[in-house]
């Protein structure tokens, strides 16, 4: 069963798996440095779907099915689903996971949600509530900009400090085969609200919830950060990757040497023109789940500490003139010979 570490912090108590993972790309996202480590990425953004948003749906399904063939299940064999977007009422996973007649809970972290349905999927196989889970969330860059921006059609000038929301998935499948990288523990996150306000300036705002988490991770567990092979935020990018790395020297601890950022590693910043980096769902989901799970099956990293943080707004909220909430949440994962 869980334990609970300290105040913030579970441990998993029983072999917990990442048994097997997927990562879904789009064009722009394939072109990119992590293009090859991807399972899949498409050439066409609309993955053939007359809408953007049916095409984040898409995503999904795709990863869930080549999640299940990799792992040569199908979806009489997996016991519930943990699914999450960006869209309103989470339509994304909805549409795209209705078929597969699996018992769902969808979720809402924004772009916290891969870690978010990691953890929680871990908490269920560990307590025996589930024998196998599967985590996935999503995003998309057009379907991003229409419902929290402005249509792309509109062509607005991009400010320096705004990250491009990826195109991509990510998916996991969670069990106890011991089989794949272990999870370890888990933080839950606390809403971090420093009255940021400016949806162009994500990085600002989720960057103390990031500091937070890790700070309270490092302090249940009485571990430092030269513990870790690599301390994984989700999608900071550039500036809030920064901001990060300032806000935890100011409590004497220093990341910046085992530090990497989902939405910088994602795209060339300077190359593909996206200013600060990646963000959405998909971002930290089609990464963690292939580029940084391959190198945790592989030995070359034995000890991560994944972070995805979150915006907890929506249009309504930034209409009323209200702030951008952070929250991050960190998942401990190990490779199988990693402790």
């Amino acid at each position: 069963m869980p334990e609970r570490v300290g105040k913030y912090t579970i441990k998993i108590t029983n072999d917990v798996n990442i048994h097997c993972s997927v990562g879904i790309a789009g064009k722009k996202e394939g072109e990119g440095p992590l293009g090859k480590y991807f399972d899949v990425a498409f050439n066409d953004d609309k993955l053939g779907q007359p809408t953007w948003e049916k095409a984040e749906s898409t995503l999904q399904t795709t990863a869930v099915d080549i999640l299940l063939k990799k792992a040569e299940l199908t979806t009489n064999d997996i016991d519930i689903i943990f699914a999450g977007d960006l869209l309103n009422q989470c339509i994304s996973s909805t549409f795209g996971l209705r078929e597969l007649n699996i018992p769902l809970f969808g979720q809402y972290g924004a772009c916290s949600t891969m870690a978010q349905t990691i953890a929680l999927g871990s908490i269920f196989v560990d307590s025996g509530a589930a024998g196998r889970a599967v985590a996935v969330t999503s995003s998309h860059f057009c379907s991003a900009e229409r419902q929290f921006r402005l249509p792309i059609e509109y062509g607005g000038q991009r400010t320096p400090t705004a990250q491009w929301t990826v195109t991509g998935s990510g998916a996991a499948l969670i069990d106890r085969s011991c089989i794949g990288a272990s999870v370890k523990c888990i933080t839950v996150g606390k809403i971090k609200d420093l009255q940021i306000k400016d949806a162009n300036n994500m990085g600002a705002a989720m960057a103390p919830a990031a500091a937070d988490t890790i700070s309270c991770f490092l302090s249940d567990t009485g571990t430092t950060p030269e513990d870790y092979d690599l301390i994984l935020t989700g999608d900071l990018g550039k500036l809030g990757s920064e901001l990060l790395i300032e806000l935890l020297q100011r409590d004497g601890i220093d990341i910046s040497k085992n530090h990497n950022d989902c939405g910088m590693l994602i795209y060339d910043l300077e190359g593909q023109d996206v200013h600060s980096g990646g963000s959405g769902c998909g971002c930290s989901g089609s990464v963690f789940c292939s580029h940084i799970m391959q190198r945790i099956n592989s030995g070359e990293l034995n000890k991560v500490l994944f972070i995805a943080t979150g915006a907890l707004m929506s249009p309504t909220s930034s209409q009323q003139g209200e702030s951008i909430p952070g929250i991050a949440h960190l998942v401990a994962v190990s490779s199988c010979g990693g402790g």
